[in-house]
């Protein structure tokens, strides 16, 4: 056994399932993003570099956001393109993701990340009808395009959560990413919404690289309905609560 290799492997798996991960690591890795190597791929596995572990530490975040600007800076060819030449189905986590595509970020952030969730959330009993109502007023005006702005698609990591952020001797390395074209802030939500070490010295390396859009935290409610739209469908009633919450903070943000 290869103690440089890691391999994941699931019998049954969808055959785009591991091609997916392959495709969106390299697509951020032609962005000069810190991503785990790709090794082999096959229809019910993958092989990784094998990463060691090492305490988080102040100066990989700062490197670490510096790299998530420039990675991001690397732009997608739209709002909700899969990794450029991958034609594949996409997911995050275990979940289906949409790779339709639109030219504006609110139809498509609306449409393609988080009412394709909110059924299964229900049937699921994780989502109530109230918050469900609320999640779909709220998806209503992102759809009119009341928050949309000048940026162009940016290259997302897509599920960038704490899990996926890994602290090795070499700094931090990315690991599952849900690659797409989307919003900038859609990954630093995702980064609060879960907690990240160190995430003050991230966000100012980030900022510094390319400075934030005025207002990025009170919006960070509105870019974390996508995880917990897919948290709702599948892990528990506290992220329907959570979501109803974050379409409240949403629709008071056009008040």
């Amino acid at each position: 056994m290869d103690n440089n290799v890691f391999r994941k492997t699931r019998s049954g798996a969808d055959p785009d399932f591991f091609a997916a991960e392959a495709a969106g690591l390299s697509w951020l890795a032609e962005a000069g993003a810190p991503v785990v190597d790709v090794i082999a791929v096959w229809d019910c596995g993958i092989e990784l570099q094998r990463l060691h572990s090492d305490l988080p530490d102040a100066d990989a975040a700062r490197e670490f956001g510096a790299a998530l600007a420039r990675m991001h800076d690397a732009g997608a060819e739209s709002f909700g393109a899969p990794p450029a030449g991958y034609h594949g189905r996409q997911f995050i986590g275990e979940r289906p993701l949409s790779s339709r595509t639109h030219a504006s970020w609110g139809a498509f952030y609306a449409a393609e990340r988080v009412e394709p969730y909110l059924e299964s959330a229900r049937r699921a009993g994780y989502l109530t009808a109230d918050d469900e109502e609320l999640t779909r007023s709220a998806c209503a005006v992102i759809a009119d395009g009341v928050f949309d702005d000048d940026e162009p698609p940016s290259r997302l990591h897509g599920d960038l959560w704490s899990g996926n952020v890994m602290w090795t001797p070499d700094g931090v390395v990315m690991i599952d990413p849900a690659a797409h074209g989307g919003h900038r802030e859609t990954d630093l939500a995702m980064l609060v919404l879960f907690g990240c070490p160190h995430l003050d010295a991230i966000v100012s390396a980030y900022d510094q690289t390319r400075p934030l859009a005025a207002g990025w935290r009170d919006r960070i409610p509105l870019h974390q309905l996508h995880p917990l739209a897919v948290h709702a469908a599948g892990h528990g009633p506290s992220y329907g609560s959570a979501l109803g919450r974050a379409a409240q903070a949403t629709l008071a943000l056009t008040r």
